[in-house]
């Protein structure tokens, strides 16, 4: 069966909403931070840090992408966004799902992507397990 994680956009996120390509933006940014850690370090660790490939599907246009693996640890990991109603005002989030497939490994980079973007955006992630952690400023 299939998991997902949810980073949900609450009250004190930097964003109400984010798009697909303001997603995949932020991925790529992601992927470029590593490429400076690896040169920094002298290392080729982005290869490491992001074993992926930004895919699209024609189905998917303007609801989700998918990130491919590029080496047999790593299968593929899907993430969309969305909305519901939540007491009377909509709230939108970011939905990563691993498919029956998936690995470990795309367990592992997963949570770490769906940690990396709820602290850059403020935003509660509800994880894999069920379990919550809250970015946002809370009082």
């Amino acid at each position: 069966m299939a998991q997902s994680a949810y980073i949900k956009f609450v009250t004190g996120s930097i964003v109400a909403a984010l798009t697909l390509d303001e997603l995949k933006e932020r991925l790529l940014h992601y992927r470029d931070q590593l490429s400076q850690t690896a040169k920094q370090l002298g290392w080729e660790y982005d290869e490491a840090g992001f074993p992926y490939t930004i895919e699209t599907k024609p189905e998917g246009e303007g609801k989700w992408f998918y990130l491919k693996g590029i080496n047999p640890l790593y299968k593929y990991i899907v993430i969309g966004v969305g909305n519901e109603q939540n007491q009377e005002k909509e709230q939108h989030y970011v939905q990563v799902v691993l498919p029956d497939d998936a690995t470990h490994g795309d367990k592992s980079k997963g949570n770490e992507f769906c940690k990396y973007l709820s602290k850059l955006l403020k935003a509660e992630l509800h994880l894999f397990n069920g379990r919550i952690m809250y970015f946002n400023p809370r009082k």
